[in-house]
């Protein structure tokens, strides 16, 4: 689906007779993934599922792994998990990136820069230390570099 200026992908829009008809299969077959977490709508107060644009572009994509790739269910729900993971961790680098170029400017100078275990990256002044909290925290710091 397209996206038009001022839609939200996002938005739970389509009841599950239309996100069916948009995505090419029958609604049971919607109910059947979401009952195996491949694709999972909202919900309404009354407990109606609601389908995103792109809840139907994951059903498209579910759809084609399985009928043209022959990829059994299992291994779809595999796919989009890691596909998931990976978007996350492009997000996270992107974030990093942001506050690199934010922190650095045109300036080159040496900051220090810490990461949670969340991937959160904080700038550190020259000397201090951050503030271990958890396990699994990284510290990257750079020394003076020597000729």
């Amino acid at each position: 689906m397209a996206a038009t200026s001022g839609f939200d992908e996002r938005a739970p829009v389509f009841v599950i007779s239309v996100a069916a008809e948009l995505s090419g299969m029958h609604p049971q077959t919607l109910r059947q993934y979401d009952r195996l977490g491949l694709v999972t709508p909202q919900r309404t107060a009354g407990r109606g599922r609601r389908y995103s644009a792109l809840d139907v572009e994951r059903l498209r994509q579910v759809q084609q792994l399985s009928q043209d790739e022959g990829v059994n269910l299992a291994g779809i729900k595999r796919i989009l998990e890691l596909e998931d993971r990976v978007r996350r961790k492009a997000d996270q680098l992107d974030a990093a990136q942001d506050v690199l170029s934010g922190e650095l400017g045109s300036r080159p100078t040496r900051r220090f820069f810490a990461a949670d275990a969340a991937g959160q990256v904080t700038s550190m002044r020259r000397g201090q230390r951050p503030e271990r909290r958890a396990p699994g925290e990284l510290v990257l710091w750079s020394g003076p570099r020597r000729s």
